[in-house]
């Protein structure tokens, strides 16, 4: 018998590397039930596949044993939020306290001798050490997790430095000695800090997708039950077999096929068709999908985990994952970190202990090695770079959601455009000139004004924006399907809504509607989704710089080839989000990277799935989440823009690394000679962020 599958999803806010990634996958996924566990650095979250049989409480306390503390998504949230601010307060105490620490050491460096010196450094040391105890817990409690589980991270050797450099420092100054190293440890941790925090800005801007998106679905429904009465049931309560009232306006909860009723469904939520969908009996409707006209009764066939909505936002998940294998080739080098520095500093004390210098000269150079070789430089080397890119995009119009987002956006060759609000504006507009003379439109407005129908609210706007003032209707009504009626006042009947209905043919494809005051000839109205301005202008950037463009879409064929032969790009039709998906992945395993703009729900999972995404800013709640870039505006410019100006930032990166990489490597041998002082580590340390932090200020016109 083949065992239920189930997913749960966990917090856990001590992931900070590869080493935990890799510890967290190979040790979860041999226990029994459990299917597969992908780890999410970005969101730092874990997706457990697992058997029925298990619940989220056990697969919690098996992550506490491997050695990390989970919450179910959802009720760590707060505390992911409260990691920045933390890091704000311990920012700001560690800058104040370094302002005044430095302050007294130029006294001490300008020449303070005897006792002027020893009050000045035991006012260093009440001034630092509070302030180190504070704004150091962030690293402390990560090193302490970490050491007490057995295992060892980046935070461990910063973790010592700092201890032995205050402890070493509150010896010198109780014994009288010449030399203390406050202003060291906590301009160390103000360095530190500035690292920490802006990769914690870059954090909390990373999407929440899977939240985002299962906000689409109602919170429940009506339910007819056994004994003819109704009942308003949330979603988790729903099962398949019920069968749902769904009231005009309404979002539907479940799954499930018409039974009964005539209306129409918004479905652009999950084919990015702006065309709302009749529905008769018979018909499949949708979770998350809007009734538009009249009440339906609907069978559920799928609720809660089973709906497509649910699907869709469990590929979104699973596709941000394998995107972030990225990121770990990235922290993979930090693995060796931890015992590299540790190594060297414990061979610099050994060897200058057997060469005879004592034990308070081997300790000076073994702190001096913990402090030089503090990646400060390397830890801004990209935040510093994807911050002040982040800034110049934003002032461009373009918010950048995720740090690696940039770095991704300059790796990409190939792009791939959704059609429906993302290359076009995405709402039907009125052709021009509108067929109605003088008398027929206020009477026109007065109907289309009445009516939740797009195309009614399109016609309304336009005939709005001409100065037209409604007319007096009497009898108004709605018939489901069909369109909008009432009577004038002199007794003539008015009828707006589907061409046939009001007794004119349209052609089959067109977007349109119908109009009839009384006997009068019927008129006509034709609708267009127009493109974004500069689309066509954007398109041929992107090829200037060698990414090729083209179309994948949830629409209509002839609807889509139309905008393809205007742009002048390939295109492809009637894709449902998991065939977008295929496409996205078999680019990706050819060994392209896609650039996906899309805007709705349908093209969530493959936002999600390409090298990187960009959505406009009036696309879906959930396509403006799973992007990793939102640009304003109607343009399409924004996208050339950005692909230039991620490479630009990239190139910064590469500069910075080796400005860090070459600090090491002439700062390293130095320290391990003897000839640095904690200070001169401290300083040289100092240096080298603020030369990275300079040259990532270069970027500030780079979207321009």
């Amino acid at each position: 018998m083949t065992t239920a599958e189930a997913y749960s999803a966990f917090s856990v806010p001590g992931i900070r590397c590869a080493s935990c990634i890799a510890k967290i996958e190979r040790e979860l996924t041999p226990l029994p039930g459990v299917r597969s566990a992908r780890v999410n650095v970005t969101s730092k979250r874990v997706l457990v596949n697992h058997d029925g049989s298990i619940d989220a409480g056990a697969l919690r306390e098996a992550l506490a044993r491997i050695g990390f503390d989970a919450e179910p998504i959802g009720a760590a949230a707060p505390a992911q939020l409260g990691e920045t601010r933390g890091l704000v307060r311990a920012l700001a105490v560690a800058g104040f306290a370094a302002m005044n620490v430095m302050l007294l050491s130029v006294s001490v460096w300008s020449g303070a001798e005897g006792e002027t010196r020893e009050l000045f450094h035991w006012l260093s040391a009440l001034i630092a050490m509070p302030a180190i105890a504070y704004a150091g817990q962030p690293f402390f409690r990560s090193a302490w997790a970490a050491l007490k589980r057995g295992r060892t991270n980046m935070d461990v050797p910063i973790s010592i430095g700092v201890v032995l450099a205050t402890a070493l420092s509150l010896f010198e100054t109780a014994t009288g000695g010449a030399h203390a190293y406050f202003d060291s440890a906590i301009m160390l941790l103000f360095f530190l800090l500035c690292g920490r925090f802006l990769d914690s800005v870059m954090r909390d801007r990373a999407r929440t997708g899977v939240e985002t998106l299962l906000r689409q679905t109602a919170p429940g429904g009506t339910v007819i039950l056994p004994d003819g009465g109704t009942a308003w049931l949330k979603a988790d309560a729903i099962e398949p077999g019920m069968r749902l009232i769904v009231a005009a306006g309404e979002r539907l909860a479940g799954d499930g096929v018409v039974e009964s009723g005539s209306s129409s469904l918004d479905l652009s939520l999950i084919t990015g068709e702006s065309r709302p969908e009749p529905v008769a009996p018979g018909a499949r409707a949708v979770a998350g999908t809007l009734n538009l006209d009249a009440p339906i009764t609907v069978r559920v066939t799928a609720a809660g985990e089973l709906t497509t909505i649910a699907e869709i936002a469990r590929m979104m998940d699973a596709a941000g994952q394998s995107r972030s294998r990225y990121v770990r080739i990235a922290d993979r080098a930090a693995r060796f970190y931890a015992p590299a520095v540790h190594a060297l500093a414990a061979l610099s004390f050994l060897g200058w202990m057997l060469a005879g210098a004592g034990w308070h000269d081997a300790l000076l150079i073994a702190v001096a090695v913990l402090i030089i070789t503090c990646p400060c430089a390397l830890g801004l080397a990209v935040p510093a770079a994807q911050v002040v890119a982040a800034g110049a995009l934003m002032r461009r119009g373009i918010l950048v959601k995720d740090g690696s987002a940039i770095e991704r956006l300059a790796e990409a060759n190939t792009a791939r455009f959704d059609k429906t609000g993302t290359l076009t504006l995405g709402r039907p507009a009125a052709q021009r000139p509108l067929a109605l003379d003088s008398a027929e439109a206020p009477v026109a407005l007065a109907l289309a004004r009445a009516s939740r129908h797009p195309l009614a609210r399109a016609l309304a706007q336009a005939l709005e924006a001409d100065g037209v003032r409604a007319a007096d209707v009497l009898e108004l009504h709605e018939l489901p399907g069909r369109g909008i009626e009432a009577v004038l006042g002199d007794g003539r009947r008015v009828r707006l809504g589907a061409p046939d209905w009001v007794g004119v043919a349209a052609p089959e494809a067109s977007l349109a509607t119908a109009f009839r005051l009384g006997d009068a000839p019927p008129r006509l109205l034709r609708f267009a989704d127009a493109l974004r301005p500069g689309a066509a202008q954007a398109l041929a950037e992107l090829r200037g710089i060698g990414i090729d463009s083209a179309i994948l879409s949830g629409d209509r064929a002839e609807a889509v080839n139309s905008v393809a032969r205007e742009l002048g790009i390939p295109a492809a039709a009637q894709l449902t989000p998991d065939a977008k998906l295929e496409r996205i992945e078999a680019l990706r395993s050819e060994g392209q990277h896609v650039l996906m703009v899309g805007d709705g729900l349908n093209d969530g999972p493959a936002l999600a799935a390409g090298h990187v995404s960009m959505a406009p800013a009036s696309a879906s709640d959930v396509g403006q989440t799973a992007a990793d870039l939102v640009f304003l505006g109607d343009g399409l410019e924004p996208v050339p823009v950005a692909v230039r100006a991620a490479r630009r930032t990239l190139r910064v990166v590469r500069q910075n690394f080796a400005l860090a990489i070459a600090y090491n490597v002439f700062a390293v041998p130095l320290a391990i000679a003897g000839q640095v002082t904690p200070l001169i580590a401290a300083l040289a340390m100092s240096g080298s962020s603020l030369i990275v932090v300079a040259n990532s200020l270069r970027l500030r016109g780079s979207a321009r």
